[in-house]
This record gives C-alpha cells, sequence and structure tokens, in this order.
C-alpha cells in the first residue's frame, strides 16, 4: 500500500540513510526512537511535504510527488499529524472540523462532528478559534480534523504527547476500531515505547537516522538488543550474576526459584501500589537495585528465579 525505499535525507550532515519501509492496508506500525532520531523527517517525506535527498516513496502504485515536483505538497489519501497542526487557524474548533465533511448530508455530517469532539473531548472549545487553543488543544482538533478526512493513511507524530491516561486510551481504541471498519492504515512515531505497545502490529526502532531493528511489539519488549533499547519500552532490570550480566523485565520472575538457572538473593526495600499492580524495589548482594511487578506486596522475598517469556 505504502512503501519507503531506500530513502536519505542530508543537510550538511546525515538525517536518514537508506530508509525502507512498507505498510499494509489496515495495518497499524510505529517508530520508536530518541529526539533527533530523524523520525519526524521520515513521516514528512511519506506524506510528501518534505523532498528526500535519494530514495522514493509509492502509494498504491503510484510515486508520491514531494515539494519539488507538486505546487501544493502533501496526498490526499495520506494525511500527517505533526507538531504544526496545520490548522485554519481563524476558524473555530467545530469549523476545523466540518470544513472537510462538507459534501456529507447534514444529519451524517452532524453525527461525525460530534463524535470527533466528544472522542477529543473538545466540546469546551468548540466555537473558539484554533489560533487561541493550548497547544494540548490544537493538537487534539488535528487528530480530529485528520480523522473527519477519513484518509487512508494517517501518519501521526507524538500523537499522545498531551494527552492524559485516559483519552489516551480512548483514542487508541477508536484507532484500532478505525482500522477493523475502515481498514485504516496508520504510522505511528514516539520517543516512549510504551505509548504504542498495545497499538502496533509492527515496531521499527531508529537512531541517528538509520533503522536498527524491525519486529512485533512482544520482541521489543521482552527480547531487546540493549539495555538503552529496552528502556525505551519500559522498565528494565540489569544485574551482574557471576561473568555475566542479566536483564529480565520487572514480570520475567518467579518466587518458586529452584528450577531456574539464575538465581538472586535480593534485600526488599519498599513497595508502590500502582492500581493495577504492586511495584517492590529490592537491592542485590552487589548493591544493584530490582524492580519487581506483583499483585501483592512482596516484602518478605528474599530469593527470587529469573524466568524469561519466550
Amino acid at each position: 500500500m505504502l512503501d519507503v525505499q531506500n530513502i536519505s535525507l542530508n543537510y550538511g550532515r546525515q538525517v536518514l540513510k537508506n530508509i525502507s519501509l512498507s505498510l499494509k492496508q489496515g495495518e497499524i506500525i510505529s517508530i520508536v526512537g530518541k529526539s533527533g532520531a530523524g523520525k519526524t523527517s521520515l513521516l514528512k517525506i511519506m506524506a510528501g511535504n518534505l523532498e528526500p535527498t535519494s530514495g522514493e516513496v509509492w502509494f498504491e502504485g503510484v510515486k508520491v510527488k514531494g515539494p519539488i515536483t507538486k505546487l501544493i505538497p502533501g496526498h490526499p489519501e495520506v494525511c500527517l499529524v505533526n507538531q504544526d497542526f496545520q490548522l485554519d487557524k481563524y476558524h473555530t474548533t467545530e469549523e476545523n472540523i466540518k470544513n472537510p465533511i462538507l459534501y456529507l448530508p447534514e444529519k451524517d455530517r452532524n453525527a461525525f462532528l460530534e463524535e470527533l469532539i466528544d472522542l477529543l473531548e473538545l466540546g469546551s472549545v468548540r466555537y473558539q478559534q484554533a489560533i487561541s487553543l493550548s497547544g494540548g488543544e490544537q493538537q487534539r482538533l488535528a487528530i480530529a480534523r485528520v480523522i473527519a478526512m477519513e484518509p487512508k493513511v494517517i501518519l501521526l507524530d507524538e500523537p499522545f504527547s498531551h494527552l492524559d491516561g485516559l483519552l489516551r486510551k480512548k483514542l487508541i481504541n477508536y484507532f484500532l476500531e478505525l482500522r477493523r471498519i475502515r481498514k485504516t492504515s496508520l504510522v505511528l512515531v514516539s520517543h516512549d515505547g510504551t505509548e504504542v505497545l498495545g497499538l502496533s502490529d509492527r515496531i521499527y526502532s531508529m537512531k541517528n537516522g538509520i533503522i536498527t531493528r524491525k519486529g512485533n511489539p512482544h520482541k521489543f519488549y521482552y527480547r531487546p538488543k540493549s539495555l538503552e533499547d529496552a528502556r525505551l519500552f519500559g522498565p528494565m532490570n540489569s544485574i551482574r550474576i557471576g561473568e555475566k550480566r542479566v536483564f529480565f523485565r520487572p514480570d520475567e520472575f518467579t518466587l518458586n526459584p529452584h528450577d531456574c538457572q539464575s538465581i538472586v538473593d535480593v534485600t526488599f526495600l519498599y513497595s508502590s501500589f500502582t492500581g493495577p499492580v504492586y511495584e517492590n524495589f529490592f537491592r542485590t548482594l552487589q548493591g544493584e537495585q530490582v524492580v519487581l511487578f506483583s499483585f501483592n506486596s512482596l516484602e518478605d522475598v528474599t530469593e527470587i528465579g529469573i524466568e524469561h517469556k519466550n
């Protein structure tokens, strides 16, 4: 559906180098990496808003033209939400959402408008001009506007950065419904892998303008290539056992360790109740901190076994 082929970008320095990836209809992929990795530049190229130094982007077998060859950059079926938001600043929130759907019958148009205002919690600012909205409100409006356009591909740059936990979960569920009902494809960019684990079919990691790895969320979470990569997706314990350094997630342990190859003596420090689980903090004999997740406090635990998930 959308194919990125050998994309490179130079601004006196290498921003992107030989990036290739593909997106199928109804698929959700995420690109994760620290700030400065080149993620936003890649999204702009995928949308046709930025010209690569070399390489091509194809959508449904047709080359996506960049701003050098197209007067008004972009592709009607590939919509990007980035930090620029691209709103009609002097139109109200309601007008920004309604304008792309004026072709719909009035009843359907009004129903869709109310659905998106409710989804992105924009009711209190529906009659305010976009220029007067906060950064978070503008981001939510930009997402609502793009959903209203009903493109085949939505590209989202840090879409959850201004959202609280409940709104983030609601939006994730909506994206999953978009994929199920309309077969909409999505590409999400984030510096925080925990935001995209439950949403992604595939994940790409980026560093210094290069794709360093691709795989499914389970592989990224439980089989990281390095401690740095691991911590993009949540807490990771790192301790030394003999001559080896061992990595394990806070849920990769057993309290019946005698059949495990890796048994660790620990000293309980404290527990923190987070709602779904307790976070239990320990110290090893070497003074390294360990955090374990459990449904009850582990204050009486003095020994654990490391039990990696397949």
